[in-house]
């Protein structure tokens, strides 16, 4: 009697012989869009990279950055918030503007008051000590100033972390620069008076 393959007739190796079924097999993931016809996607290369008439395209450029600008400077005069520069946009930078702005800055009065002492120190040329003098008044002044603008920006940071839990980069040099603008020339115009500093 002949011997049977017992690994033939394995019901387990019938199982894993058996071709799968194609139905079973996961879907694909479809591209969820359908896909462009040929014409459509010639047409799509051959589209120019640049406007077929610069000079226009420039030209309207020029217009629609001119219209921004005179929308950011009529906002700066008035205050509207919404179309300020981005730079003087938010919360924040409103809230250091009025605190300078309320306040005496030393800084504010540095730029008239230097421009007095180089004239005294041309006037007085043929005297050294008189020279002298008023260039050492001179560099008091500044190191006045620079003392008042280093206590503005403790102050500054000090209220703005209390206020509004975190101080946003370069808050503090936006607020130091505007306090060593004259006053009538600080671009957003000032809409506080003297001591009327911000809650």
């Amino acid at each position: 009697m002949p011997f049977r393959d017992r690994k033939k007739d394995s019901p387990v190796d019938a199982v894993t012989a058996a071709p799968a079924d194609p139905s079973a097999a996961p879907p694909l993931g479809g591209k969820g869009r359908p896909t462009p016809r040929r014409r459509e996607a010639e047409a799509a290369r051959r589209r120019p990279l640049v406007p077929e008439d610069r000079k226009a395209a420039a030209k309207s450029q020029r217009a629609a950055l001119r219209q921004q600008r005179d929308r950011e400077y009529q906002a700066m005069l008035s205050g509207d918030e919404a179309n300020l520069p981005a730079r003087d946009r938010g919360k924040v930078r409103r809230y250091v503007r009025d605190y300078v702005d309320a306040r005496w800055n030393l800084g504010e009065f540095f730029l008239p008051f230097s421009l007095v002492m180089v004239f005294a120190i041309l006037v007085t040329g043929n005297d050294p000590a008189a020279g002298l003098i008023t260039l050492a008044v001179l560099y008091l002044v500044v190191l006045i100033t620079v003392v008042d603008g280093f206590i503005l920006s403790r102050i500054l940071k000090r209220r703005i972390a209390a206020r509004f839990g975190e101080v946003p980069r370069g808050t503090m040099m936006y607020g130091v620069v505007r306090a060593f603008q004259i006053r009538r020339s600080r671009l957003p115009r000032p809409q506080v008076k003297r001591g009327q500093y911000p809650a």
